[in-house]
């Protein structure tokens, strides 16, 4: 379901995946959005959430460039990724503290993003919800404490950040675009704790999207596939890490059952993944992006490469036992 035609034209369910297959492509596409957006983005501000680097970080860039002014949220505004942005020095780019765990925080966020607007009164744009982590770990290797840990930032957060901002995206009838993951919608083994909290930012934003139509608030998700090499959310030592942790912790009945052999392959599994999927993010900013300044954007958007595109569909639409005999038996 591609679009070819005017906005109005646009199927709402979800898009299929974009490949721009030269530099040339990516940089007309990019042109072509501008131009036929820079109406609508002019004056209009929008919140991100995990601006410290990947994903938050270049979207921070690429919604300034196109001339939003941008609330970039970072956990640490002493670092290096907002120290960035604001040697910048533009009064478009805004960089603020935002911890997603934090109550205090974010209700100090609001009133700065308040404070901030040229014309508060008519409300915020848009509020992308990207801060997020990633773990692995079998079930009977993670602790609860684990599995709140990840949920607290990639689910709470991301209800805590949209109710504290809701009022003022009403006023705008803007968007709420929320960051979830091809794990949203399917799972994989070891992933548990990962899935759990993004099958929740999904069932999420499916509610909240249903809330929004009579404000004429859309809420969109954004649904990424495997995108390690561009962001660097996975490191080797930082498997290592996870591997120990894992070990460690599990009882001394489930170490003598798996054995530590079991964990050392799945730290050799999991150090695989480092560096693997797309190395260019442009799929996924060109996405969000269109969420925002789109008259009619897709309800769910899947940047992805095809394979994960095809097994997405594939896991998500067959029976269980077909698409678990396909890819895990």
């Amino acid at each position: 379901m591609t679009s070819t035609g005017a906005p109005s034209e646009r199927p709402q369910d979800e898009s299929v995946p974009k490949h721009s297959t030269s530099a040339h492509e990516k940089r007309m596409a990019h042109e072509q959005l501008a131009v036929c957006c820079l109406g609508q983005v002019e004056g209009k501000a929008v919140l991100i959430t995990g601006c410290d680097k990947g994903f938050g970080h270049a979207l921070a860039k690429q919604l300034h460039a196109k001339g939003f002014t941008v609330f970039a949220g970072c956990l640490q505004t002493g670092e290096n990724g907002a120290r960035e942005l604001e040697s910048m020095q533009s009064d478009r780019m805004k960089v603020l503290q935002l911890n997603v765990c934090s109550d205090q925080e974010v209700a100090q966020a609001v009133e700065f993003v308040k404070k901030k607007l040229k014309e508060p009164e008519k409300g915020l744009w848009g509020v992308v919800n990207n801060a997020g982590v990633t773990t692995f770990g079998d079930v009977e290797f993670t602790r609860l404490d684990k599995y709140r840990e990840v949920a607290d930032i990639n689910l709470w957060g991301t209800v805590r950040v949209t109710q504290a901002f809701l009022p003022l995206v009403r006023r705008a009838r803007g968007r709420v675009v929320n960051v979830s993951s091809m794990y949203g919608r399917i799972v994989s083994p070891s992933r548990s704790c990962y899935c759990v909290s993004k099958f929740g930012v999904s069932a999420f934003s499916d509610c909240l999207r249903q809330e929004m139509y009579r404000w004429g608030v859309r809420v969109i998700l954004i649904e990424p596939g495997n995108f390690m090499a561009a962001t660097g959310i996975l490191t080797r030592d930082g498997v290592d890490a996870r591997g120990e942790e894992l070990w460690r912790g599990a009882s001394k009945t489930v170490q003598e059952d798996y054995g530590k052999a079991y964990i050392t392959h799945q730290i050799t599994q999991m150090k695989s993944f480092v560096g693997s999927g797309l190395k260019d993010m442009s799929l996924v900013l060109n996405d969000i992006t269109d969420a925002l300044v789109s008259k009619r954007p897709y309800n769910r958007y899947n940047p992805m490469s095809a394979y994960w595109w095809v097994k997405l569909h594939i896991m998500a639409h067959l029976p269980t036992a077909v698409a678990d005999w396909l890819y895990i038996r």
